[in-house]
């Protein structure tokens, strides 16, 4: 069969399908991935053939162009809105968001992202899926064009998770809500942005557009929000993109290694970055007594900045998470979709330093299962990052709850095993 993988134009995004697209293609089926030009290279650096659609801005660039217009709060505007407590509640009896956060949320994050990432290809996509016909599309879970694309063109499509599900966590409480308003009071601007896009092409909205028929989940059990809907499992495989392994990784090293990696978002996104170079540099002074390997991942030009940089650390630019993790007895991150699901696959214990999305949930998540621990970025100093990663390596029973979790993304169906179901699903759906 014919497969449309589609994902906006963010690396670490494209990274996180393109093991299942290799599955894909290696039983036999013809894959094609679909971006915008920014990605089209790292596509093709994959090994993959692809499409592109869209405009040639940067999503860093149209990032910056929806601050400089208010579409969307800033990184200094958004703690400001606070985080709505009952989103990450983990209790089964946990109360629905309310009316007013859950239009805060639309309006501030879930349609101003969903606009951002998605109006530039939808044309392009819509246009390209009627011509090739696919008969799958898979899709990044915040890639709607992905969705409205598939619908236009009478494919089976499904999106594909990079964090909990905390989307449909919102979007099932937001359709309660909205039931208990009055008729004249329910307003949906996803619905609505949706069925704008959907129209124009002559399809109707429904709730498969939000939600795909299906959806593929790349994380463990214990990292699961049961929301009732059709999910296939399938177990994370690292890709890391074209790199080269460096020499002192394989090396046995004579002290515990500790990886310090804040993503490529300090590099490309500077203003995305969790931890400013002043705390980076108030770490090092405060881990550098410690009897360990600390491999901190930064770019050259904030290298060069550092005052000092402890004899305990080794600073690079990059190195392949699935190679180094491995070897290493803890790793400090920033919560992205890489460095959270490499660490889960290697039994690494963890700390967390994330504001992502889904960040709270990971902590309590993590603490709970006892296979890490976390540190706000607002809270961040170089004793807090210390006495973690103290408790981290010293503490065996970190390392014993990480490797159960490892056991549990290992015992998830591979790539290989979901290509097959999915070629099932999609003949299940054409009968």
């Amino acid at each position: 069969m014919r497969v449309l993988v589609v994902t906006f134009p963010w690396k670490t995004h494209l990274f996180h399908l393109v093991p299942l697209a290799w599955s894909l293609r290696t039983a036999g089926h013809e894959v094609r991935v679909a971006t915008e030009p920014d990605l089209l290279g790292s596509v093709t650096g994959a090994g993959l053939t692809a499409v592109g659609v869209g405009s040639g801005e940067t999503m860093a660039e149209r990032q910056r162009r929806a601050w400089r217009e208010k579409t969307m709060p800033t990184p200094e505007e958004a703690p400001a809105l606070g985080e709505p407590a009952a989103l990450f509640d983990l209790r089964p009896d946990r109360e629905r968001l309310d009316w007013k956060e859950l239009n805060r949320l639309y309006d501030t994050l879930v349609v101003p992202r969903a606009w951002l990432a998605n109006d530039t290809m939808m044309d392009d996509l819509v246009e390209f899926c009627r011509q090739w016909r696919p008969d799958l599309v898979l899709w990044n879970s915040v890639t709607y064009a992905g969705s409205v694309a598939a619908a236009a063109a009478g494919a089976v499509h499904g999106r594909v998770l990079y964090l909990i599900d905390v989307f449909t966590r919102m979007r099932q409480d937001y359709l309660h809500a909205m039931s208990l308003r009055p008729p004249a009071e329910r307003v949906d601007p996803l619905r609505d942005w949706l069925s704008s896009w959907a129209g124009k092409y002559d399809c109707e909205f429904s709730e498969d557009l939000v939600n795909g028929q299906f959806t593929i989940d790349q994380l463990p059990e214990p990292f699961r929000l049961d929301y009732g809907l059709t999910t296939l499992d399938m177990q994370y495989v690292p890709y890391n993109g074209p790199t080269v392994v460096p020499r002192w990784v394989m090396e046995r090293p004579k002290v515990p290694r500790v990886l310090m990696t804040f993503g490529l978002s300090s590099r490309d996104w500077p203003e995305l970055g969790v931890v400013s170079l002043a705390r980076i540099q108030e770490i090092l002074d405060s881990v550098g007594d410690l009897k360990i390997e600390l491999v901190l991942t930064l770019p050259a030009d904030l290298q060069r900045q550092l005052r000092r940089v402890p004899g305990n650390t080794r600073l690079v630019e990059f190195v392949p998470l699935a190679a180094i993790l491995p070897t290493c007895a803890a790793v400090v991150h920033h919560g992205g979709i890489g460095s959270f699901s490499c660490s889960l696959r290697y039994g690494v214990p963890q700390m967390l330093i994330s504001q992502a999305l889904d960040a709270p949930l990971k902590f309590q998540l993590l603490d709970r299962i006892g296979a890490g621990v976390s540190i706000k970025p607002a809270e961040v100093d170089g004793p807090g990052v210390r006495a973690g990663l103290v408790r981290l390596l010293e503490d065996p029973s970190f390392r014993t709850s990480a490797e159960g979790l490892q056991q549990n993304m290992l015992a998830l169906p591979t790539a290989n095993q979901l290509a097959r179901s999915l070629d099932e699903l999609v003949a299940s759906h054409r009968a």
